[in-house]
């Protein structure tokens, strides 16, 4: 009897240990699946099966296409052109033809058209990065059908001159900044960052962006693509290397049709704006939220002298009466 009563704790001990066990498994398992869906959700994994998403892509596809033939070609124009001073007619393209595509493509896709905006708009949470892998792949594909239709029209003798309108460094034989790798990567990683200081710090400013509208905005994003250029290309601008390229989608593709010196250093073209990327991003969430206004001309240095001095007069004269 006593064993017999034994054998059935040990089974009610055995059933218990099983369950607890049977649950603590469930709960983990639970836990596991919970952290997995968080992080698919964080990093936007449902987009993908999202028809807008795959909209906008294409979007970006389409405009990056255009953007390449049309700008690369404008540039090589002017740069061809026999003007006393054809460099300063390619920032002027440059704005131009960036706020016209900005402006129809901002409400679109976000009119990013570039890794580099695509980047930092994922850095701040603006798109997530599925989206933003989905978009840099977009660029990418548009760049490359962009530089094939360019191939297709392009005079044989402008193509070899200007390689294909694509971003170099030449090599040691080579006298300037394309010889230069060290230069053309603080070259890429300064104008690219001023680019984001001026434009992407307004144009990612609801409130401001808002009170300026979607015209001034791309003027302003426009303007800094201009300056940054202007500024490269006065001191860079050369056969094989028209500038700053601020776009490393609009490398890849003359260097995958064209080859050759178009891969040597190419990775500057990709290293120098996304530092400039982590650089903007680390000052960006120290920026001041708010602007800084003063009321009534307070702090005037004027107004503070003569307070100052009349503070001191009265302290004499409260001195004079005390004695």
């Amino acid at each position: 009897m006593d064993s017999a009563i034994s054998q059935v704790v040990v089974v009610d001990s055995d059933d218990q240990f099983s369950r607890s066990f049977q649950s603590v498994e469930a709960t983990h398992l639970v836990h596991k699946k919970s952290a997995w869906y968080k992080f698919l959700a964080l990093i936007g994994a449902h987009e993908i099966f999202s028809i807008e998403t795959w909209k906008t892509a294409l979007t970006e596809l389409v405009a990056t296409a255009s953007l390449m033939f049309t700008l690369t070609s404008s540039i090589i124009a002017c740069l061809d052109s026999h003007e006393v001073a054809p460099k300063l007619l390619v920032p002027l393209a440059v704005f131009i033809i960036a706020f016209l595509f900005l402006i129809v493509t901002i409400p679109l896709s976000g009119g990013h058209m570039s890794p580099v905006f695509t980047f930092i708009a994922a850095l701040k949470g603006v798109v997530t990065l599925v989206r933003a892998l989905i978009y840099v792949i977009a660029q990418c594909i548009g760049s490359i059908i962009g530089f094939i239709m360019l191939k297709c029209v392009m005079d044989p003798k402008l193509e070899h001159k200007y390689s294909l309108g694509g971003c170099a460094i030449g090599n040691d034989s080579d006298k300037g900044l394309g010889s230069k790798p060290q230069v053309a990567l603080l070259v890429e990683f300064s104008c690219t960052f001023l680019v984001l200081f001026i434009g992407i710090t307004l144009g990612f400013d609801k409130k401001r962006s808002k009170e300026l509208g979607l015209p001034m905005v791309c003027v302003v994003i426009a303007g800094a693509m201009a300056l940054a250029v202007f500024v490269s290309i006065t001191v860079t601008g050369q056969p094989s290397y028209a500038g700053v390229g601020l776009n490393p989608a609009r490398c890849l593709g003359p260097a995958l049709l064209k080859g050759g010196l178009l891969w040597n250093g190419h990775w500057i073209f990709w290293v120098g704006p996304f530092l400039a990327c982590i650089t903007y991003y680390g000052v960006s969430i120290n920026l001041p939220k708010e602007s800084i206004t003063l009321e009534n001309e307070e702090y005037d240095v004027l107004s503070l002298a003569l307070g100052h001095s009349k503070s001191i007069s009265r302290s004499a004269v409260s001195n004079d009466l005390q004695v």
